[in-house]
């Protein structure tokens, strides 16, 4: 059985870790290197990290940051956020970082998967997608660009399928109708997906309590979970450390890397 993982995801913002809802009303949380840092330390299985404008504003992503972050962690680090060209990559995966995400460019030019995956490796290659509910589309899903701002008229699961083929090593999924509202995951969406993908899926978009995170991985085959708002969001009541979420996943059957005390 293969070990789930928790996924800290920071939507970054002039080099400042930024929490929204539904892509909208950011809010300023941290600096990115010392909340990456802060989660590293509490022992979290990966991180991804999103310039979250550099598509829409047509440059870009913010190097120094990302090797700012890349100085403070020592887990896995995906990135992503005006990735355009192999250069890009390369640049990226210099800095620090282990993974490429790639979003909004796939979609303007899907070679961009294919020849990433052939450059490095398709286990570098994250296919990153945000999705929301549009009942024209065959799945019932459409996928959105730069930023969730831009409908593309594309179905989310030909889509995905697609970015399997052309060589993404994974596929973080994102709803943007759950994204930040703490009301749980997209539990059809995720399982849709599972059906038609053979590489890991990470879902991502909405988890705001503990067992938002058992129904995902009890009720979807879902490798990985986004969990952003849990830790940091100043939405909520209270945050959750990493160990509090892995205990209670443990303690639920869930087979996941324990925290080392």
């Amino acid at each position: 059985m293969l070990t789930k993982r928790l996924i800290a995801c920071f939507d970054i913002i002039n080099s400042m870790v930024t929490k929204a809802v539904q892509f909208q009303d950011n809010i300023k949380v941290a600096p990115a290197e010392e909340l990456a840092e802060t989660v590293y330390k509490n022992q979290i299985d990966e991180l991804i990290f999103y310039d979250v404008t550099a598509s829409n504003e047509k440059r870009g992503i913010d190097i120094e940051t990302v090797k700012k972050v890349a100085g403070r962690v020592f887990v896995p680090f995906t990135v992503g956020g005006g990735i355009k060209t192999l250069d890009d990559m390369y640049s990226a995966l210099k800095a620090g970082a282990e993974k490429i995400s790639i979003d909004s460019m796939a979609v303007r030019n899907p070679r961009i998967i294919k020849e990433g995956a052939e450059a490095f490796g398709s286990q570098c290659i994250v296919l990153s997608t945000q999705v929301k509910k549009t009942p024209a589309m065959k799945s019932g899903y459409e996928v959105y660009i730069d930023g969730a701002r831009i409908a593309t008229g594309m179905d989310a699961l030909e889509w995905l399928k697609q970015g399997q083929e052309l060589g993404a090593g994974e596929i973080c999924l994102n709803s943007i109708d759950k994204d930040g509202t703490l009301s749980g995951y997209d539990i059809e969406l995720m399982t849709m997906a599972d059906n038609i993908l053979s590489v890991p899926l990470i879902a991502s978009g909405g988890a705001g309590k503990p067992e938002h995170l058992l129904e995902l991985f009890t009720k979807t085959d879902s490798q990985a979970a986004i969990i952003s708002s849990m830790l940091y969001s100043p939405r909520l009541e209270r945050n959750y450390t990493v160990s509090e979420l892995k205990e209670y996943l443990l303690n639920s059957g869930i087979n996941m890397r324990p925290c080392i005390i």
